[in-house]
């Protein structure tokens, strides 16, 4: 990398993600929910990671990346609860092999409680004994024991890596990189506006990205796929001006008009106003469509606020 691309990494307006922004994804996908949601085999587990972890030996399973096996006690919407000799914890539903992350909430119910009392091979991700919080995952198990301290002991912010999607959610793309996943915020998917991270990546697919940030103490890694290549909006100004007419394709449609991809990726505005619709065709939807091909004309571009206005070409 140059020296002003690692500056880049650093650039105030574009920081890799705090602890309190990994903390809230996963606070969203790994809740325990309230009692009447939860399904349970011992009714012990009803608080698994909570008040009988013996914190030392956990630390040094966590810290030597072991393999270790535990019985599904129950479960909630979110994924399996797990409990054995002085352990009680969670493994989300993206972490487990056989439950694929298309299903519904009833079809993954099914395979959980298919799960339930048996014992399965995990690893733990996430420890906090400050939170009371294990996290485990029978993804990890199946790279084997030291992967993931090895993966931690030589990935660093610039480096480019390899990995399989294995989860896409509303808020980015959860990447496998051999033992320890990364993910991809919705803001690191594309310079241009994205509505879903499943228009850009997904689950099987296997991608590049660029590490921004890794935290050894709970196996974060912070993700970017868009920064792998220049940042169009950087020399949006010298590949169009007012007046071009160029080709366009329509991503989505709102109240006030429509979006359309350029080439380079970045999105413009075609304001309601400045489309004439035809007498037959009251309403935009029946006009314009999304992944439509349309001729566009440039009316401007600011490059600091990543905006550009379009209007439909005659």
């Amino acid at each position: 990398m140059t020296a002003s691309e690692e500056q880049d990494l650093t650039n105030p307006d574009e920081l890799p993600p705090d602890e309190s922004w990994w903390n809230s994804i996963l606070n969203d996908e790994e809740k325990f929910g309230t009692p009447a949601e939860v399904e349970l085999l011992s009714p012990r587990a009803l608080h698994p990671t909570s008040g009988h972890n013996n914190w030392e030996y956990l630390e040094i399973l966590f810290r030597n990346d072991e393999i270790i096996k535990l019985l599904v006690t129950g479960f909630n919407r979110g994924g399996l609860l797990v409990e054995g000799q002085d352990i009680h914890g969670f493994v989300p539903f993206s972490h487990l092999v056989d439950v694929p992350l298309s299903l519904d909430e009833e079809g993954r119910k099914d395979i959980f409680r298919k799960y339930t009392g048996n014992s399965i091979s995990l690893k733990i991700i996430e420890f906090d004994r400050e939170d009371e919080r294990i996290v485990l995952s029978e993804r990890a198990a199946q790279a084997g024991k030291g992967k993931r301290k090895a993966i931690f002991e030589n990935i660093q912010p610039g480096d480019i890596v390899w990995g399989t999607v294995t989860n896409v959610t509303n808020f980015g793309a959860f990447i496998d990189l051999g033992g320890v996943e990364g993910l991809i915020h919705v803001s690191e998917l594309s310079w241009g506006r994205v509505e879903h991270p499943a228009e850009i990546v997904c689950i099987g697919q296997v991608i590049e990205a660029l590490v921004l940030s890794v935290t050894k103490e709970n196996s974060h890694v912070a993700l970017s796929y868009k920064r792998l290549e220049s940042n169009p909006w950087d020399k949006i100004l010298e590949i169009y001006s007012p007046g071009d007419v160029v080709t366009a394709k329509i991503t989505s449609l709102t109240k006030y008009g429509a979006f359309a991809r350029l080439k380079e990726g970045v999105e413009g505005l075609i304001h309601i106003s400045s489309i004439p619709l035809p007498n037959n065709a009251k309403e935009l939807e029946k006009y314009l469509v999304k992944d439509q091909c349309v001729q566009v004309r440039i009316l401007h571009v600011d490059a600091e606020k990543k905006r550009i206005g379009l209007s439909l070409a005659s």
